[in-house]
Parts: structure tokens; C-alpha cells; sequence
């Protein structure tokens, strides 16, 4: 089973499109699927959309956490939910088209990848209308990432991805401790895994809503980072390399 998970904040007009071409995507892997969605008590009424849409359709399950707000969190519980063997992330936003999960559950089937990542910066993925001040934002965050990941992780070009799928088994006993918006970063560290695989793909503008990113997300993304970081030198002075 894939279970494939969906935090959202202030997402209403997203959801019902999104579960729409999730559903005809994931059905196309002849595989039982799920859509969890990890609502943080959105107060534009997110999580009652997504209850008119469980009256039709059982494989959507809803979590609702009163207390919480943060992106990577979110997905830790659902993935703790989670009753498929292939767990997977992607944003409520439509940014992440859907249509690319075939492929990635694909690869992570048939090939010899544990994760797989679907990536804005291979050959033939990209961003569809991103400014030049975005674009240079972006850049220098990821550069930031590959420079504080382990040596395992540096082949990946786009560690900054939210859209992804990998095996139970990579995070199967290991504690995850993420914050902000990365969970990836946390995954790629901490993960047991043999091999990862990009998927490209063009990363879209928004129709609906807006950023959830602002100074805080910044702020948790550098603390995650300085935390990654720390955790790389203990290895290395473990002799662990």
C-alpha cells in the first residue's frame, strides 16, 4: 500500500482538486493507496472540505491536530498512521503535480532506489515562473543544505524537495526530529537507505491561497540546518565517515 501524506494550513480551495488528480494518479500504479491529510486546525475550514470528500471516497483518512503548526511535523504523523509499506510526502498547494507519482512509485518498485525524489534540478525538471530574487533564494538554500548534509546525501540536487516516496524501511527505527518545512533534510541525515533517485519535474505557480513561508520558516530552516550540521562533526569524530 502507498501511503501518501498531506499536511495542510488554510487549504481549502486546493484540497478538492488535489485528492482529484492524487486519486486518478495513484490509482494508475494498480497499488492500494491512501490520501492522508494532516490538517493544522485550519481556520478557513480545510479540514471540512476534506470530510465531504471521505463521505465518497474511503481511501482518504483526516488527521486534525489542535495545537500544532509546522510542515514536517505533520508529516511524522501521518507517516505513524500510515498503513502502506511505501510512505510518501507532497504539498496541498497543486505546486507538486500529482501526475508525477506514477513514476516515482515506478522507480522505487523496479529499481534498486530506497527513496525517490521528485527534483527541480535535473535535466528536464525545473520552475515554471519563479523571479530572478526567488530563484537566487532558492539556490543559496540548497547550497546550504548539500554543504551540511552527510557525504551520503550530497549526490542529491534537489535536497530541498517536499514531494517524495521512499520505503518504510528508510526511516523504520530511527528518530526523526525535523523542523520548519524541510522534512527531506531529516530524511536524507538520519534515513537508512542504499540508494536515491530524482524524478524531474516543473515545479508550479499557485492558482490558490498564499506562502506559508515567511521569517519563521526561515528561521526554523537555518536552526535545522546548524542542527544537521552539528550531528555531521559528531559522526566524522566518531570515525563513523
Amino acid at each position: 500500500m502507498i501511503s501518501l501524506v498531506i499536511p495542510t494550513y488554510n487549504e481549502r480551495q486546493n484540497v478538492s482538486e488535489l485528492a482529484k488528480r492524487a486519486t486518478i494518479a495513484l490509482q494508475k500504479t494498480d497499488e492500494l493507496f491512501e490520501l492522508i491529510f494532516v490538517d493544522d486546525n485550519s481556520p478557513d475550514g480545510t479540514a471540512d472540505v476534506i470530510r465531504e470528500l471521505q463521505a465518497e471516497r474511503p481511501w482518504i483518512r483526516l488527521i486534525v491536530r489542535e495545537n500544532k503548526r509546522d510542515l514536517s511535523t505533520a508529516v511524522l504523523t501521518g507517516w505513524d498512521a500510515a498503513r502502506g509499506e511505501i510512505l510518501g510526502c507532497m504539498d496541498a498547494d497543486l505546486q507538486h503535480p500529482p501526475e508525477v507519482l506514477p513514476e516515482l512509485f515506478s522507480r522505487l518498485r523496479t529499481g534498486d532506489a530506497d527513496l525517490v525524489i521528485a527534483s527541480r534540478a535535473v535535466q528536464q525538471g525545473g520552475v515554471s515562473e519563479w523571479k530572478l530574487h526567488r530563484r537566487i533564494i532558492s539556490w543559496v538554500a540548497t547550497l546550504l543544505a548539500r554543504l551540511f548534509l552527510p557525504k551520503k546525501a550530497t549526490p542529491v540536487r534537489d535536497p530541498m524537495s517536499g514531494f517524495f516516496l521512499l520505503k518504510r524501511a528508510v526511516i523504520a527505527n530511527i528518530e526523526l526530529r525535523p523542523t520548519g518545512y524541510k522534512i527531506l533534510l531529516e530524511v536524507l541525515s538520519r534515513g537508512v537507505y542504499a540508494g536515491a533517485v530524482e524524478i524531474p519535474y516543473t515545479f508550479q505557480e499557485r492558482a490558490h491561497g498564499g506562502s506559508k513561508i515567511g521569517l519563521v520558516q526561515v528561521w526554523r530552516y537555518l536552526h535545522h540546518l546548524l542542527r544537521l550540521s552539528k550531528a555531521k562533526r559528531h559522526h566524522h569524530q566518531s570515525g563513523n565517515c
